[in-house]
C-alpha cells in the first residue's frame, strides 16, 4: 500500500463519510492518465548515432534519399543483412513493433544507428 492510501484507510477509521470522499476522489484522479501520481505513458529515449558503423542487428532510423523531400522515413528499422560492396551497398532492413512485417532496401549511406534509453552505448 502507498503512503497515501494508509492516510487515506486513517481518515476512513476516524471520519466514515470523510474518508470515503477522499477514497472517491483519490480514485477519478488517480484514473487519469497526466496525474501527478502516476508515471506517464511516453515513447522510449533515443539517441542517433551518426559515426558509429552500421552492422547486422543494429537499430537504425532511414534517412529519404539524398535530394528528395522529408527526413526520414518513419518509425525505427532492424538492419537484417548487406547486398553489394562499396558506394552502392544496400541493406535490407525491416519495421520494429508493428503486427506486420515491413521490409525494404535502403541505400546503405543513408542508415543512422540508434541507441534506445537502457541499452548500453559504448563510446570509442
Amino acid at each position: 500500500m502507498s503512503r497515501l492510501t494508509d492516510l487515506i484507510a486513517q481518515a476512513k477509521a476516524k471520519d466514515t463519510a470523510l474518508g470515503e470522499a477522499l477514497e472517491r476522489e483519490f480514485r477519478a484522479l488517480s484514473s487519469r492518465r497526466a496525474f501527478g501520481l502516476n508515471f506517464e505513458r511516453h515513447r522510449p529515449e533515443s539517441v542517433e548515432l551518426p559515426g558509429r558503423p552500421v552492422r547486422k542487428g543494429d537499430k537504425v532510423r532511414v534517412l529519404v534519399p539524398r535530394g528528395s523531400k522529408g527526413g526520414e522515413v518513419p518509425g525505427l528499422w532492424r538492419v537484417i543483412g548487406f547486398e553489394g560492396k562499396g558506394p552502392g551497398r544496400t541493406a535490407h532492413v525491416e519495421r520494429i513493433g508493428t503486427e506486420e512485417v515491413e521490409r525494404r532496401t535502403a541505400n546503405f549511406g543513408d542508415l543512422i544507428v540508434v541507441a534506445e534509453f537502457l541499452y548500453p552505448a559504448f563510446p570509442r
